[in-house]
């Protein structure tokens, strides 16, 4: 199955912000992805669109999301919660 693909990416205080070639626009929490939460507006601002519109890559902070990913509503994956023992 085919996903849309990312032209453009921008950031608000809170939210990372994804035009889509669709023509839509996603309005994601920064609280979903840590690092980018705690990253500064330069290194935010620094996100490479990669493998045709369909991943977004920040090399400073080591950050990597896809944007099936952000289409289903997924947020960072690397951090699970902890269950209860």
């Amino acid at each position: 199955m085919s996903t849309s693909a990312a032209k453009k990416v921008w950031f608000d205080d809170y939210t990372m912000w994804v035009d889509l070639d669709d023509g839509r626009t996603l309005g994601v929490p920064l609280a979903w992805f840590p690092r980018l939460l705690d990253a500064t507006p330069a290194q935010r601002e620094a996100v490479r669109i990669g493998y045709g519109g369909e991943g977004l890559h920040w090399e400073e902070i080591d950050e990597d999301i896809s944007v099936a990913g952000l289409i289903a509503g997924r947020g960072d994956m690397t951090r699970r919660p902890a269950t209860a023992a």
